[in-house]
């Protein structure tokens, strides 16, 4: 018995579409493989490698020696190891000045001034500025005592003797943690400066009609129209505020400061790393760090979310 017609003829559109869909997603995965090449070459073998050679002695000069968990039982015992790891924290206090400061001054930015794209450029100058550049300059900002601010205030009378600013247990993390706000503060305005610009004006109109003064309009209005942004800012912030390297490395000549005072633990990890080799410490130090920035940066957003909802 032969086959109908119209049978055969949807058994050929079904065929065709089936390679329609296999197409797309050869072609799919084809447009996939350039990044997945790069993250796996750049991120998942050095993972891995990471996690297996923080089970194992070695030094670059030596195969691997596997001593399983003696990095992560002397890690644990490193009084160093714990000062970074504060430290680390402490630097965390970027965060909150970082969200403030760039949002005020986005705010003062929105405005339709004249010359107004001349002072966002010039904020932004910081953010693409080579931070061996911004190194130097507040090495000589902070210097004593013939250092910018060290001899304005002799001069004028303010102090009697010269601040230390990184040559003193007390004032260095502090100092390099005004660096990192002084560099970023243009880089978040931006982002800032583009979620303002999406909240609508009759939002303002309406909360000045309803007798808003300005600074409750921002409260009420700005805060919740860039609330995904202040989400996005205080990851990416707290981030790089764990991860922090350049800063200290130049501005404590490579030491982490007097007393390991501005020692975080990426610098802790570089200095076992590269300049005593210990590469399997200092691979335990870097799974360690992996786990606690993950850990807080999934508390983070949970923490900011439900703020939100709750709002």
């Amino acid at each position: 018995m032969a086959m109908p017609a119209y049978v055969s003829n949807q058994e050929t559109l079904a065929e065709g579409a089936q390679r329609r869909k296999r197409r797309r997603l050869v072609t799919a995965y084809l447009f996939t493989l350039p990044a997945m090449s790069f993250l796996i070459v750049f991120l998942f073998i050095p993972l891995f490698a990471a996690v297996y050679l923080s089970f194992t002695n070695y030094n670059l000069l030596t195969a691997p020696e596997w001593v399983g968990t003696h990095n992560y039982s002397r890690l644990f015992d490193d009084p160093l190891f714990w000062r970074g790891l504060r430290n680390s924290f402490i630097y965390l206090i970027c965060t909150p000045i970082l969200i403030v400061l760039s949002i005020a001054l986005a705010i003062v930015v929105n405005r339709p001034l004249r010359g107004v794209s001349a002072f966002r450029a010039l904020y932004y100058i910081p953010a693409v500025t080579s931070i061996v550049a911004i190194g130097m300059i507040f090495e000589f900002v902070f210097a004593e005592p013939a250092g910018l601010i060290n001899g304005a205030l002799l001069s004028l009378g303010w102090i009697e003797r010269p601040i230390n600013f990184l040559t003193h247990p007390d004032s260095t993390l502090i100092s390099i943690m005004f660096v990192t706000v002084w560099r970023g503060i243009g880089f978040y305005m931006i982002i800032f400066l583009a979620a303002l610009q999406s909240v609508p004006d009759e939002l303002y109109e309406a909360a000045a009609i309803d007798g808003a003064n300005k600074l409750k309009q921002h409260w009420y209005v700005t805060i919740p129209g860039i609330r995904a942004s202040i989400i996005f800012v205080a990851i990416i912030s707290s981030i790089s505020a764990l991860k922090v390297f350049e800063e200290i490395w130049i501005m404590t000549n490579a030491t982490g400061g007097l007393l390991d005072s501005a020692l975080t633990l990426m610098f802790y990890l570089y200095r076992q790393g590269f300049i005593n080799l210990e590469l399997g410490y200092a691979s335990a130090i870097a799974v360690v760090f992996t786990i606690i920035t993950l850990i807080f940066s999934i508390a983070n957003l949970r923490f900011l979310e439900r703020n939100t909802d709750a709002s």
